[in-house]
């Protein structure tokens, strides 16, 4: 119980760190055990003191009390994050959710914009793993990749690969992340596919997947309000993806294909298409 106490209660640290990923996309490092310790997939829910709470998935977890989360400014709360400077307060709650479960074995993973925040620690956890992984970054121009340098940095082995398309071509293969992996799919054999980014992107993946009979985990996204299982608001089909996901399988996935990349809800609790 003290546990989940202490999960639930918002912790308030400093910003230590802050990172340019692009023009205007931030990671923000703090100082958080519990979030440190948390598996690749898993989320925070973020305070902005005086805005708003949002979940953020985890994309720095160093195991020795550094957690950070990339944002992209959207709403109120993910503008006021993102204008945040080194030293100012924040409050954190959580891990909460299910994450990716690693495999040992040949892995693509398969990401766009800030839906790459989790596959970069659990390329590193896969890796430890002994696994083979390759890495699928998209993104709409060279310009807002990100993490690059960091993927290039941790698959400079030769035995793992970086990928990269840019819907205007500036960067990489033109085209987007699907129809890349499409062609993937056709060259290589893997194990285990995992993605997070655009729900279209991810439902056109699960779509190959099947075809070549690859078992998929993607990390989906939905509007929260509590994280962990209290208002609802973050339901798709019989799921919560607060507690059952927000990394869902392949047989998870099919059994909500009526709305998994066709719809979401709003802060109301409406279905809004995607």
């Amino acid at each position: 119980m003290e546990g989940h106490i202490l999960t639930n209660k918002p912790r308030v640290t400093a910003v230590r760190q802050i990172r340019r990923e692009s023009t205007d996309i931030r990671t923000i490092v703090v100082q958080d055990e519990r979030c440190s310790k948390a598996t690749p997939g898993q989320f925070a829910m973020i305070w902005a003191p005086g805005i708003g709470e949002a979940p953020m998935s985890l994309s720095v977890m160093n195991g020795e009390g550094l957690c950070g989360f990339t944002v992209k400014p959207f709403g109120a709360t993910s503008n006021a994050l993102c204008s945040l400077k080194e030293g100012d307060l924040i409050g954190i709650r959580g891990p909460y959710g299910n994450g990716f479960t690693p495999i040992y074995g040949s892995s693509l993973l398969v990401g766009g914009g800030t839906g790459l925040a989790p596959l970069i620690p659990l390329a590193k956890v896969l890796m430890e793993k002994g696994g083979t992984v390759t890495l699928l970054l998209a993104g709409r121009s060279g310009d807002d990749l990100l993490f690059l340098k960091d993927a290039e940095k941790l698959l400079s082995d030769s035995k793992h690969k970086v990928a990269v398309t840019t819907d205007d071509g500036s960067y990489g293969v033109k085209g987007v992340a699907s129809d890349y992996a499409a062609e993937l799919l056709e060259r290589e054999t893997y194990d285990m596919i995992y993605t997070c980014g655009p729900e279209p992107m991810m439902k056109k993946i699960l779509i190959l997947a099947e075809e070549k009979v690859i078992p998929v985990q993607a990390s989906l996204e939905r509007y929260m309000k509590c994280g962990f299982g209290l208002c609802g608001s973050c339901n798709i089909g019989s799921y919560l993806v607060c507690v059952d996901g927000p990394v869902f399988t392949s047989k998870q996935l099919k059994e909500v294909s009526e709305e998994f990349g066709v719809s979401r809800r709003d802060s109301a609790g409406r279905k809004i298409q995607i």
